[in-house]
């Protein structure tokens, strides 16, 4: 990385690169899901459940990037509104497995389409063998930091 008198140089920063990128993909899919009322938190947590049902609260924060009590608040609004549902105890220690129903689904697949155009719109100028380099790329940045 290449430093300036007052540090790094945020023209050849990598990691400020990546976090204008990062914060361009988060405004661009809250303005394609705000229109459904939801927003990127909203979406992730749908998604996590539809790829594995059954996800905890701790589970769905860490996935979603927020914390516990955040998705916790969520997923008391998603409940009261008949997207998600929760067991009233436990059936194993404190975990409450969480699950979508169907107006659930409903919703994520329409928030799915908007989030696809976002990701088309965002990987356009890219060809297939640019977009793979680019998916090994952040997947090794995410190994080595992680």
């Amino acid at each position: 990385m290449s430093q300036t008198e007052n540090g790094i140089d945020l023209d050849t920063s990598l990691g400020y690169l990546l976090k204008q990128a990062s914060s361009a993909l988060r405004a661009s899919m809250e303005a394609a899901l705000r229109p459904l009322g939801m927003t990127v938190t909203h979406y992730s947590c749908l998604e996590l459940l539809a790829q594995r049902p059954g996800l905890s609260n701790s589970e769905l924060a860490r996935g979603a990037f927020v914390t516990r009590q955040s998705m916790n608040v969520l997923l008391q609004s998603l409940e009261r509104d008949g997207i998600v549902t929760r067991p009233a105890e436990a059936p194993v220690g404190k975990t409450l497995p969480t699950t979508l129903t169907p107006l659930g689904r409903r919703q994520l697949a329409k928030a799915t389409v908007a989030v696809r155009a976002v990701e088309n719109r965002m990987l356009a100028g890219l060809d297939v063998a640019s977009r793979q380099e680019a998916r090994r790329f952040l997947r090794g940045v995410v190994a080595s930091l992680g």
